[in-house]
C-alpha cells in the first residue's frame, strides 16, 4: 500500500486509531485483560503529547532531574528524603497549575510550560521500591510511552534491579531509550567518564547499537551553572529529534510500534494455539481411523466365524442327508415296516423323527461350540477397541499449556474438555449396559444377559453368545420343525425323492438363514458399539469446530492489522 503525498499525519493517525480499536476488540474477545488494558491505554493516549517516561531506582534523582529539565523554579515533582511517593505523576500542559487525582496510583499535574505543549513527562516510582503496585503500575505506562529516560545515580549505574527493568522494557516493548547519569556533581571527572563508558558498553551488549548517554546535575542546573550541568546537550537532543516538528510523527510511529508488538504477541500465541488445534484434530481423526479399523477387524472375525459355522453346518447336514437318503431306500424301508409290526418304535416315521432330533442336537452342540470359540475373539476385539481409544485419550498431546501468555483461558478450556472426556470414557467402559443392544434379542429365546456378572467389556462374550445361540436356535429349530412337517405331510416309500428334495431345500434355507442372521446381527452390533464409543467425543468435536472458526477468524484479522500497520510504519519517516 502506497501513500499519496497529500495524505497528512492527522489522516494516518485517524486510520491507526481505528486499527488500534480493532486490536482492542481482539484482546477483549480472547479475554486477555492485561493486553486489553494495555491497548485501551494506547488508544486513549494516541492523541496526547509525546510522552517521556522517567524510570530508575529510588533516590537516583528522577524528580530533581524533571524539575531541572522543565526549568521550574517550583518543585513540580516532590523530592523526598525517603521513597514515600507511591503514585505515577504525569506532567502535562495546562494554562493553569493544578493537580488531578486520576486514580489511587496516578496523578496528573498540569503546568503552563511551553515544552509541555509537545511532550508530557511521566515520573514513575523507583524500580527497586518495595511498595505494593509500583512495578505493576509503572509497567502499565511503558507500552504507551514514546521515549524511556533511564535515570541512574552517576556513582553507581550498575544496580541489578534497574537493569532487570531495562530488560523488561527492551525485550517486551523495544522502546526508544536514552540514559541519564544524574548527580554528576558528586563524581570525579575521570570516574564519571568511566561510568558513562560503562553504561554505553553495557547498553550495546544488550542490543542498543548507538546508546545516547548523558551525564547531568540537576543541582548545578538549578543553581544556574548551565555550562557544566550537562543539560545543554540533552536539551539539544530533545529539540533536534523531538520538539522541532517531529513529535507528532514520532508519537504515531511509537504507537504503531507498540500496536505491532501487541499484535505480534497475539500472533505468536495463535501459532501455538493453532498447533494445538492441529494436534487435537489429528488425534480426533486417529480415533475415527482406529474405531473404523477395529470395526473392520471385528467384522473380519465375524466372517471367519461364519465360515466355521457353515463348514460345521454342512458337515452335519450332509451326514444326515446321506443317512436319510440311505434309510429311505426300498429294502431298508421294508425291513423297518416289518419290524414295526412287533415294535412300533421301529416305524419309518419314528426313525425319521429321531434322525431329525439327532440333527437338532448335533447342530446345537457343534455350532454352539464354534460360536463360543469365535465369540471370544470378537469380544476381545471389541474390548481392544475400547482400550486402545482409552489409551489414546490419556496420551493426547498437550502443546498449549495453561500458563500460555496469551491463550491460557483457551488452554484451560481444552484441558477441561479432555479431562471430561477421559472421565466419561473411563466410566463408559465400566458400564455394562453400554455394551448391550436390545436389537440383538431373538424372538425364539428370551434370554437376557446377566449384566451384574461383570463390568463393561467383561460381559460382551456373554451377550454375543446369547445372541448367536438364539440365532442358531432359530435355524436349527426351524429346520427340524420343517423336516417334521415334511415327513408328516408326504409320508414315505414312493415319496423318497420329494422328501430328500424338501430336506435339501430346507438345509439350503437354513444355511442362508444362519449366515445372514449371525453375520447381520453381529456386524450391526459391532457398528453400534463403535458409534457409542465415538459419541463420547461430541464435546471435543464441538470444541474443535469452534476452535477452527475462531483461529481462522483471528488469523485473518491479525494478518490484516499487521499488514496495515507495517505500511503506515514505513510511510512515516523520522530520525531518532
Amino acid at each position: 500500500m502506497l501513500f499519496r503525498k497529500n495524505k497528512n499525519i492527522e489522516t494516518i493517525k485517524t486510520d491507526v486509531e481505528q486499527i488500534i480499536t480493532d486490536l482492542h476488540q481482539i484482546t477483549t474477545e480472547i479475554k486477555h485483560q492485561t493486553l486489553a488494558d494495555t491497548v485501551g491505554d494506547l488508544k486513549e493516549r494516541i492523541t496526547e503529547p509525546y510522552m517521556f517516561v522517567i524510570v530508575g531506582e529510588v533516590k537516583a534523582g528522577k524528580s530533581s532531574f524533571i524539575n531541572a529539565l522543565l526549568k521550574s523554579k517550583e518543585e513540580i515533582c516532590k523530592v523526598a528524603a525517603h521513597p514515600m511517593t507511591d503514585t505515577i505523576q504525569q506532567i502535562t500542559y495546562g494554562e493553569e497549575q493544578r493537580v488531578e487525582d486520576v486514580n489511587p496510583y496516578l496523578k496528573k499535574i498540569y503546568q503552563p510550560f511551553d515544552i509541555l505543549k509537545e511532550i508530557a513527562i511521566v515520573d514513575t516510582p523507583g524500580t527497586n521500591t518495595i511498595v505494593d503496585h509500583h512495578q505493576e503500575i509503572t509497567e502499565r505506562f511503558i507500552p504507551a510511552s514514546d521515549l524511556i529516560v533511564f535515570v541512574f545515580e552517576s556513582k553507581n549505574p550498575y544496580r541489578q534491579s534497574a537493569w532487570d527493568f531495562f530488560d523488561y522494557i527492551q525485550d517486551e516493548w523495544r522502546k526508544k531509550i536514552i540514559f541519564v547519569l544524574q548527580q554528576k556533581d558528586l563524581m570525579e571527572p575521570e570516574d564519571l567518564v568511566t561510568n558513562i563508558d560503562g553504561v554505553r558498553d553495557y547498553a550495546k551488549q544488550k542490543g542498543i547499537l548507538k546508546p545516547n548517554v548523558y551525564a547531568v546535575s540537576a543541582k548545578m542546573e538549578q543553581a544556574g551553572d548551565l555550562g557544566n550541568s550537562g543539560f545543554l546537550p540533552l536539551r539539544a537532543f530533545i529539540e533536534e529529534k523531538i520538539t522541532s516538528g517531529q513529535a507528532d510523527k514520532l508519537k504515531l510511529k511509537n504507537n504503531i510500534s507498540t500496536a505491532l508488538t501487541i499484535n505480534d504477541k497475539i500472533f505468536k500465541g495463535l501459532i501455538t494455539r493453532k498447533e494445538q488445534y492441529e494436534a487435537d484434530d489429528r488425534f480426533r481423526n486417529d480415533i475415527k481411523d482406529t474405531l473404523e479399523n477395529q470395526k473392520k477387524k471385528s467384522e473380519k472375525q465375524v466372517d471367519i466365524l461364519i465360515e466355521n459355522l457353515i463348514h460345521t453346518y454342512d458337515q452335519i447336514t450332509n451326514e444326515k442327508y446321506n443317512q436319510m437318503k440311505s434309510g429311505l431306500g426300498f429294502m431298508p424301508m421294508i425291513r423297518r415296516s416289518f419290524k414295526s409290526i412287533m415294535d412300533k418304535k421301529a416305524s419309518p416315521k419314528i426313525w425319521l423323527a429321531e434322525l431329525a432330533k439327532d440333527l437338532e442336537n448335533e447342530l446345537n452342540l457343534e455350532l454352539k461350540e464354534k460360536l463360543n470359540e469365535g465369540v471370544i475373539d470378537i469380544a476381545e476385539s471389541i474390548q481392544q477397541m475400547g482400550n486402545i481409544v482409552d489409551l489414546k485419550i490419556r496420551n493426547s498431546e498437550t502443546i498449549l499449556q495453561r500458563d500460555n501468555e496469551i491463550f491460557s483461558e483457551i488452554a484451560e478450556r481444552r484441558s477441561n474438555v479432555l479431562k471430561d472426556l477421559q472421565d466419561a470414557f473411563s466410566q463408559f467402559l465400566k458400564t455394562s449396559e453400554n455394551f448391550y443392544d436390545d436389537s440383538l434379542a431373538t424372538d425364539s429365546e428370551n434370554i437376557t444377559p446377566n449384566l451384574a456378572a461383570g463390568g463393561g467389556l467383561a460381559v460382551v462374550g456373554v451377550i454375543l453368545a446369547t445372541v448367536t445361540n438364539g440365532a442358531v436356535f432359530d435355524v436349527t429349530g426351524g429346520l427340524v420343525t420343517t423336516v417334521g412337517l415334511l415327513i408328516a405331510g408326504v409320508g414315505v416309500g414312493l415319496k423318497k425323492r420329494k422328501i430328500l428334495k424338501g430336506f435339501q431345500q430346507e438345509i439350503d434355507r437354513g444355511r442362508t438363514l444362519l449366515k445372514g442372521e449371525v453375520s447381520e446381527k453381529l456386524k450391526d452390533y459391532i457398528g453400534n458399539i463403535k458409534n457409542r464409543i465415538d459419541s463420547n467425543f461430541s464435546e471435543l468435536d464441538q470444541h474443535l469446530e469452534e476452535e477452527k472458526m475462531s483461529i481462522d477468524n483471528l488469523e485473518s484479522r491479525i494478518t490484516h492489522i499487521d499488514s496495515k500497520l507495517e505500511n503506515y510504519d514505513k510511510a512515516i519517516q523520522v530520525d531518532l
